[in-house]
């Protein structure tokens, strides 16, 4: 063999491992678009549920928010009727009732008053004592008994 037919053949033997190589690359190159085209399609199946699962909570919990909202709203106009109503009560019957009820004090004192004895009057000095010649102890200031 010559050097040229040499030369041409390990130039032919190249080619064929690069062709072979490229075609094996190739392959596998197709062989991962397929997985991943399932892999899409799958995903895609699965998830247009969710979604529409997840649309469809999402509409029941802003209904849920609407009906909480009116809940909340009517709680408000009644604790709005109750206070009013407290400041009515409280201005029609309060009064007339604090003035019975003072008058009531006023009779049972009157009453208990008639039926004591009258107590005899002490002097009260708050946070001190008071010393012990003018608490009453029964000595007189000049020194007589």
């Amino acid at each position: 063999m010559s050097g040229g037919e040499v030369a041409g053949l390990l130039v032919a033997v190249f080619w064929a491992i690069l062709v072979s190589f490229l075609a094996v690359v190739l392959v596998r190159l197709a062989q991962t678009l397929k997985a991943a085209t399932r892999l899409v399609t799958d995903v895609t199946e699965r998830a247009v549920p969710l979604l529409t699962e997840a649309s469809e909570t999402v509409r029941s919990a802003q209904s849920q928010l609407s009906r909480v909202d009116a809940i909340a709203s009517d709680v408000q106009e009644v604790t709005a009727n109750a206070s009013a109503l407290s400041s009515t009560v409280s201005t029609a019957f309060g009064g007339p009732l604090v003035k019975v009820a003072a008058f009531g004090y006023g009779v049972r004192r009157a009453l208990g008053r008639r039926s004591d004895p009258p107590r005899p009057k002490r002097s009260v000095v708050v946070g001190r004592s008071v010393p012990a010649a003018r608490r009453g102890s029964g000595r007189r200031r000049d020194g007589k008994d």
